[in-house]
């Protein structure tokens, strides 16, 4: 209990640090919101009439307090260019990244568990060394390229799959499957390419352990072993690289959105810096960091699930 407690104090710690960080930052930044309304042919009278309707001229302090008290209450503000509610713009949008995030990751796992396992078994063979080059080079390769390169070969060549778009799930199950196969396999090879190499060198790390080798000793099988013994003690490193790559994966879900047109956080947020629409673009960068810190404590809890010597201090 005193672990999850500490937890929850420090995500609350964290969110309140990073949302002053943010809400500092992005004020400093050259530009006004009331000269991107009114055009720069508006006079000092309507500029200072539509910063006192916006409230930023008032003091930094002061704008952070009123902005943080309403996100405590889910009122991220009203658009200054759309006049829209800025919280369900964002909920719309956070769903979509989600789906795409969660997509990327499944296709990490399932991509990087065999391969990683394999590449590990077989280090001594050709094969192996062939699964660990072929990990190394796709981590050298960025998610927007590998999504450009899988348009041109599934879309453009082949025809097989739609090179964007988006469909609601509700609207249609079948195209909103087809529509997110691209954008979540550009998304999941590149991080299915570093996962292979954290799952190899757990699984090369246990091979050696003194347990595996008496698991051997007692007439297992070496495949047996490795499965029965030896994948749960490497995975408590792996869980950690795990958390870490979502964290990764939802922020690079906002360059994959732009290039597979999908509406999702990444889409809102390079459209409303474009229109220097900043609560958006505040409410959306602070949804992020939120929901990074809360993958990063789910997996600090797991890995103290999964490792009891962590439980014991």
């Amino acid at each position: 209990m005193r672990v999850y407690l500490r937890k929850a104090a420090s995500l609350l710690v964290s969110a309140v640090i990073a949302s002053f960080v943010v809400f500092a930052f992005l004020s400093v930044l050259p530009g006004d919101p009331a000269e991107v309304v009114l055009g720069t042919n508006a006079g000092e009278a309507e500029l200072a009439a539509l910063r006192h309707d916006f409230g930023t001229d008032r003091p930094l302090v002061v704008q952070y307090a009123d902005w943080a008290q309403g996100l405590l209450h889910g009122d991220f503000g009203t658009s200054y260019i759309s006049h829209d509610a800025v919280g369900p713009r964002i909920a719309d949008r956070f769903g979509v990244t989600c789906w795409l995030a969660l997509g990327g990751m499944l296709v990490a796992v399932l991509f990087a568990l065999p391969a990683g396992v394999l590449a590990a078994a077989w280090h001594r063979r050709p094969a192996g060394a062939l699964l660990s080059a072929l990990s190394q080079a796709g981590i050298a390769v960025p998610a927007f390229l590998a999504g450009i390169l899988l348009v041109y070969v599934f879309a453009v060549r082949a025809g097989a799959l739609p090179a964007g778009g988006y469909t609601p799930l509700a609207e249609d199950p079948a195209a909103w499957a087809r529509q997110l196969v691209l954008p979540c396999l550009s998304l999941g090879l590149v991080q299915g390419a570093v996962l292979t190499r954290y799952v190899r060198s757990a699984v090369l790390t246990v091979l050696h352990q003194d347990f595996l080798r008496t698991a051997r000793a007692k007439g297992r099988r070496r495949r047996a072993a490795l499965w029965r013994h030896g994948l749960p003690n490497a995975a408590v490193p792996v869980l950690t690289v795990l958390g870490l790559q979502l964290s990764t994966v939802l922020v690079g879900a906002v360059v994959v959105e732009r290039v597979f047109v999908i509406p999702g956080l990444g889409d809102l947020l390079l459209q409303s810096v474009a229109d220097r629409d900043l609560l958006v673009v505040q409410g959306v960068v602070i949804v992020l960091v939120v929901a990074v810190l809360v993958v990063n404590v789910v997996t600090d809890l797991l890995y103290h699930l999964l490792d009891p010597r962590l439980r014991s201090r």
